[in-house]
């Protein structure tokens, strides 16, 4: 298809973001805190190939289970149970017994009838499409709508969304604008975070109150909250609904805090399943999920249901509390792992990340198009696992690197 010069670019530009962003990751690069290959040398501990050893700070790991012994053996027992590591089919026409009890478990779990996929990516880039085309509101294609943060797994569906119907961009949380959109359309679907991977959190009382005034589709991606909070891990979304309808698909991360590997879909009921299986194009292809990733999976969920999640859950708490009373961010009294520590320009991010990994502190500076030029900042996740003193060392490090740089305008 030819596209003119008015009709390009509407929801993406890769060659002026490349050009705008291309200099920060060769600086990030040069300075050996980009394109590192690490080994795991123990709980929140690496090595790279230039001999240094870090402290993990910007994990998305949050309670520590990508190393926790159940989980592995879950793994290694799963592979020996199956004596293959997948079956290479769709899905949809034919899977492992073991990952049908898998999603079955998952099911009860968190209450929803559940999907497993290869990615939380994978799932948006199979469902979204399917959302825009009005298959999941009774035939009555959506105004789509995308909060302006929304994550880039979502964000970059857009073209194939306004291939079905009107797609819109949304100000953050800005929830007189959608109710806007919701007195003009008679179905509105909004695409966003339940907790962002730069910070904050939805809206989700405005969003609930939308969605029981206007029926107001709901798609939120709650990778970063699911398992590190919420009863049984259930994370930030799923707690706040008594029974998933059909007007709300959540997607999750089984990578993160969950300690296993792969996406998850928690879904009204099974005819949305079966169009997803059927229709769902990258979320359903050739690929599913491993032996492995499975056994994993399954011994997370026997620890989900144990008090050991729970311990895991209020000791990260008490990590971000401790973190919070040494360093001030936007963040401050979030119950999310995540704090962005402002430095303004994206060189200044790189240098104090260079000089914390030269200290033993892996962290992300992270700069456009990951956030909004100028706002360039040092990205820190805690987890459940860490020490205080290392907290203390850590919080003591990159005050005294802000005040040498001049950086830190959070407040």
């Amino acid at each position: 298809m030819n596209h003119s010069p008015e009709s390009a670019n509407t929801f993406s530009n890769y060659r002026k973001v490349i050009a705008l962003a291309d200099h920060d990751w060769e600086a990030a690069e040069a300075g050996k805190i980009a394109a590192l290959n690490v080994e795991v040398k123990g709980c929140n501990q690496l090595l790279d190939q230039h001999g240094r050893r870090f402290h993990h700070f910007c994990t998305t790991s949050y309670l520590g289970l990508d190393h926790h012994p159940a989980l592995l053996e879950g793994a290694i027992a799963a592979l020996r149970e199956t004596g293959t590591l997948r079956v290479a089919n769709s899905k949809n026409r034919c899977k492992l017994a073991l990952l049908d009890r898998y999603e079955s478990e998952l099911s009860q779990l968190f209450g929803a009838v559940c999907l497993s996929t290869l990615s939380c990516s994978a799932a948006s880039a199979g469902i979204l499409p399917q959302l825009a085309s009005g298959v999941f509101t009774q035939g009555r294609p959506p105004v789509m709508v995308f909060d302006r943060l929304a994550h880039y797994s979502m964000n970059h569906l857009k073209a194939s969304c306004a291939d079905e119907t009107q797609v819109l961009t949304c100000p953050h949380n800005d929830m007189d604008f959608l109710e806007s959109v919701c007195q003009r359309h008679t179905t509105v679907a909004y695409i966003a975070d339940g907790a962002y991977s730069m910070g904050g959190v939805a809206n989700l009382d405005g969003l609930l109150y939308l969605k029981e005034r206007y029926g107001l589709f709901l798609y939120l991606d709650d990778s970063h909250a699911l398992s590190a909070v919420g009863s049984n891990g259930a994370g930030l979304v799923r707690p706040r609904m008594p029974a998933l309808d059909e007007d709300c698909l959540i997607v999750a991360s089984l990578a993160k805090s969950f300690g296993a590997s792969g996406g998850l879909v928690m879904l009204g009921n099974e005819r949305q399943r079966k169009l997803i299986q059927r229709y769902g194009g990258p979320s359903n292809w050739s690929q599913s999920l491993n032996c492995a990733a499975i056994g994993a999976g399954l011994a997370s969920i026997q620890l989900h249901r144990s008090a050991e999640l729970r311990a895991l859950q209020i000791q990260l708490q008490a990590n971000i509390r401790l973190f919070d009373s040494l360093v001030s961010t936007e963040q401050h009294g979030s119950p999310m792992a995540i704090r962005l520590i402002n430095c303004g320009e994206a060189a200044l991010a790189t240098r104090i990340a260079i000089e914390l990994a030269e200290h033993g502190f892996f962290t992300s500076a992270v700069f456009f198009p990951v956030v909004a030029q100028g706002k360039a900042a040092i990205r820190v996740t805690l987890r459940a696992d860490m020490e205080s003193t290392l907290i203390h060392q850590f919080c003591d490090l990159i005050t005294g690197l802000l005040l040498t740089h001049g950086g830190h305008r959070d407040r």
